[in-house]
């Protein structure tokens, strides 16, 4: 099932319609209730199956098809089919994160023949891999069930760990409106590139005083809210004073450190220039587009949802991490959640990614035992 699974491009700007109807055809085989909620083309889609009785709440297992792109990664072999070896399956999106997927389809035959007690939710969705955007959709379809789910667990790559908290994430575009001129008569003109830079320097210096000050939980790595800027671009030729220019960035923030406040002390900052600007040429200006926004998890040790995933992981200790899952979101929705899958974070979107066998055992072993536990005695 990794082996098919992985055969599917369904890298974020490819389409995953294909991989989607193939899980369809399983979990339809095995009786499952099937809703699709797709994207405004209508060219991806997610998927919401459902074994098992729906007038009690029930267990999602939520994983995302879509995976980074391989273009300009020195790979030993195809990335679309899998290679075994040394104990290990090599390929794209074996760890992250078509191997859970994989045990769930693979497995779902079992649930399909048990007598279950509550229900089991089959969650696949599209895009996760750039922003969370596909399950949005999906959970705005549950959230419409008569019956809403009881909790969720996220089948990320944790190496079996349960995990109870991550970051959350907003991206923002920001975009300066100068004024062009001849660099010889830049009094005339509002340098795009400038403005911008001094509002990347607040960034960093933001991020400074985040660092020193916090708020802190050293359960995370680093232990304070991040501040990134990634892209930043502007300006024609150095005799011309640059009329555009736009930069992206990024807060991962803890979960009880709300990125709204962040961002209102750089709208602050901005407006502080805007006036100069304005003086210049009246069409100048500062815009920003926040064009992702994912909550943070944080679940409760002896929540529902975490004392289940330890029982069948067989692990007492829960943890917390730096990156970002659709978990966050289900939370928010009211469906308590964890985190908890096979494979390693570590080998996510690199060359080779691989999976061990062994991750792929207890990834198994846990998801029976949650049959075990669903199962009427």
């Amino acid at each position: 099932m990794i082996e098919r699974l992985v055969s599917f491009d369904t890298t974020s700007y490819k389409t995953n319609i294909q991989l989607i109807q193939f899980a369809a055809d399983i979990l339809s085989r095995c009786g499952a209730d099937i809703r699709m909620t797709y994207d405004d083309a209508q060219e991806k889609a997610n998927l919401f199956a459902t074994i098992g009785p729906s007038d009690v709440p029930g267990i999602v297992l939520s994983g995302h098809t879509d995976v980074v792109p391989v273009e300009g990664q020195d790979w030993s072999a195809d990335p679309f089919h899998v290679v075994r070896k040394d104990g290990r399956l090599y390929g794209r999106g074996t760890s992250d994160m078509k191997s859970f997927i994989a045990i769930c389809l693979a497995l779902a035959p079992e649930f399909a023949a048990a007598p279950l007690s509550m229900p089991i939710h089959f969650a696949f969705s599209y895009d996760e891999e750039i922003g969370c955007i596909g399950v949005r959709r999906l959970i705005q379809d549950v959230t419409t069930l008569p019956v809403k789910p009881r909790l969720c667990i996220v089948g990320e790559p944790t190496e079996m760990r349960v995990i109870v908290g991550h970051k959350g994430k907003k991206n923002v575009r920001c975009h300066v409106h100068g004024k062009e001129c001849h660099s010889a008569l830049n009094d005339r003109g509002v340098n795009a590139v400038e403005i911008a830079a001094e509002m990347v320097t607040y960034l960093r210096r933001m991020q400074r005083r985040i660092r020193e000050q916090g708020p802190f939980d050293h359960g995370y790595q680093p232990p304070y809210t991040t501040v990134h800027t990634g892209v930043i671009q502007g300006g024609t030729a150095l005799n011309i004073v640059p009329a555009q220019c736009s930069f992206e960035f990024e807060f991962r923030n803890l979960p009880n450190h709300d990125p709204e406040e962040l961002m209102a002390e750089l709208r602050g900052f901005a407006q502080d220039l805007v006036p100069e600007m304005l003086m210049v040429d009246p069409a100048t200006g500062i815009m920003f587009d926040e064009y992702n926004t994912t909550a943070g998890l944080l679940t409760d040790d002896d929540d529902e949802a975490a004392v289940l995933a330890r029982q069948l992981s067989g692990n007492n200790d829960t943890a917390k991490v730096s990156f970002t899952t659709e978990a966050g979101l289900f939370n928010q929705a009211g469906i308590p959640t964890v985190v908890c899958g096979p494979g390693s974070i570590q080998q996510a979107h690199k060359p080779d990614e691989y999976i061990s066998i062994e991750q792929v055992l207890q990834g198994e072993a846990f998801i029976r035992r949650l049959l075990a536990r669903m199962t009427k005695t």
